[in-house]
């Protein structure tokens, strides 16, 4: 299925939703508006690094390619697709953008009065894994999938608790601030491990399933749900290539090899820094006369 399929069949304003592209645009001005021009009204600012600007852009732009691309319309009709969308929105987009948020920022947006005690309870890592990962399967539980693919309203209530619940759960890893960096480098790779054990029971009920699990992907949904609008669905108007239970295992699939893709590799990167630091300790122990 071409772009061009897509943008006929549902508009270009389901497809490609123009208040999304505007939101991902003003968010990113505030952006480059606050560490650019704007940056010397913070206490404490530095500069932002090339690779944090990077980061966060693309932070940005799977944001957008998650919500607002074909990707959201293909995702109410393909499990798979929906899977896919999940995993970009809620472990790869909230990780790249704290990484490129520095951390004058990060303590000046959320370490306000009024937000500390939260900030300082939510980011714990036992409440922030717990909170994410709860959510995330319950999501995933068929009355309420079903449920929000046709309820504007619930659909945009669950992805913003779910994209909070995602921030929280990366900053004790990702958040460059003293009042959230309570783990040591292999108490980090312990709540990595954690993380992915928690996930996986929801991904092995979507996997191994002998049935189908969601009406919406059998029957197909009745509502297009973007962001900003609902639209009513002609149920034959999209061909689906794949059987319901085929769909479903793939999404399962999709999710796990995604989440093992993020979590290595953030895995990989804590490990190597803290090899480094251990390396640089031990020399400097044989250098000291």
């Amino acid at each position: 299925m071409t772009l061009t399929y897509f943008t006929e069949t549902f508009g270009f304003r389901a497809t490609w939703n123009p208040e999304l592209i505007l939101l991902t645009f003003l968010i990113g001005l505030a952006y480059f508006s606050l560490t650019g021009p704007l940056r010397q009204t913070f206490q404490d600012s530095t500069p932002v690094t090339r690779k944090q600007k990077t980061f966060f852009t693309l932070g940005l732009l799977g944001f957008y390619f998650s919500m607002g691309s074909p990707l959201n319309v293909a995702g109410h009709f393909l499990f798979s697709a929906h899977m896919l969308q999940q995993s970009l929105l809620y472990l790869v987009m909230p990780l790249l953008l704290l990484a490129g948020t520095p951390s004058w920022l990060i303590r000046s947006l959320f370490y306000r009065r009024g937000l500390k005690l939260f900030m300082r309870i939510a980011s714990h890592p036992i409440p922030a894994i717990l909170m994410f990962n709860a959510l995330f399967s319950f999501y995933h539980m068929p009355v309420i999938l079903d449920l929000a693919m046709n309820n504007l309203a619930l659909h945009n209530l669950i992805h913003l608790l779910l994209l909070v619940a995602a921030i929280l759960m990366w900053m004790p890893v990702v958040a460059p601030i003293p009042e959230i960096h309570r783990l040591s480098e292999l108490q980090k790779l312990a709540y990595i491990f954690a993380n992915g054990v928690l996930i996986t029971p929801a991904c092995a009920l979507i996997i191994f399933s002998a049935t189908p699990l969601y009406t919406t992907y059998v029957d197909g949904p009745s509502m297009l749900c973007a962001p900003f609008f609902s639209t009513p669905i002609d149920k034959s108007m999209f061909a689906v290539p794949l059987l319901p239970l085929e769909d479903q295992r793939l999404g399962g699939i999709v999710m796990k090899l995604m989440q093992e893709l993020t979590y290595g590799v953030v895995l990989a990167y804590i490990f190597s820094t803290w090899y480094r630091k251990e390396k640089n300790q031990e020399e400097d122990g044989l250098l000291t006369p």
